[in-house]
């Protein structure tokens, strides 16, 4: 049966550290709804009602472009390995990109990568567990280099044009904000 929570107890937050992937959820008022699988070494447990985790360059960018429509994310952890447990925290995120002060200070949380281009500041206001028993048994073998060493081979320039003519909008057209801020 699932079990409602306010916060993240100790528990429950080494259950998120021993996790090597968990899937983010998010969605604009309009359009689709995006589930993203994120592993690496990406996500930080700041409190009981704080995360926050990095995004990398990649092929989509919805998560920021969702957030800029209606501030709200679920994240979402499952014990492959030995617990069987579903993990789901709900919340809203605030999206922080290099040009801003507070990027910095996060990024400075994780392993130096030249791909950082958003962290995602998230303010829990429900955590919930539920059984898992369906969930099956998967053996971690190691990370992927793919995305690390791409990022590698590129210079920030070329990063930057990546963000430019790859990430800039959502599938659904939607701004992502990712090389110039919002105006109001």
């Amino acid at each position: 049966m699932a079990k409602q929570f306010d916060g993240l107890s100790e528990v429950l937050t080494r259950f998120i550290e021993a996790q090597h992937i968990f899937f983010v959820g998010s969605a604009a008022p309009d359009g689709q709804v995006n589930i993203s699988p994120k592993g690496m070494d990406s996500l930080r447990v700041l409190g009981p009602n704080r995360i926050v985790w990095r995004n990398l360059t990649g092929s989509g960018n919805e998560t920021a472009g969702h957030l800029a429509q209606l501030n709200r994310m679920t994240l979402m952890w499952c014990g492959f390995e030995a617990k069987p447990m579903i993990l789901r925290t709900y919340g809203t995120a605030k999206t922080l990109h290099l040009r801003d002060e507070a990027f910095r200070s996060l990024n400075a949380l994780f392993p130096h990568s030249d791909g950082a281009r958003q962290i995602y500041d998230v303010s829990l206001d429900l955590v919930q567990t539920s059984c898992g028993y369906a969930v099956p048994f998967m053996a971690y073998q190691g990370e992927r280099d793919v995305l690390r060493n791409w990022t590698e081979d590129k210079t920030p320039e070329e990063i930057a044009t990546y963000w430019e003519t790859r990430n800039q909008h959502t599938i659904d057209g939607a701004p992502t904000y990712v090389t110039s801020p919002k105006t109001p």
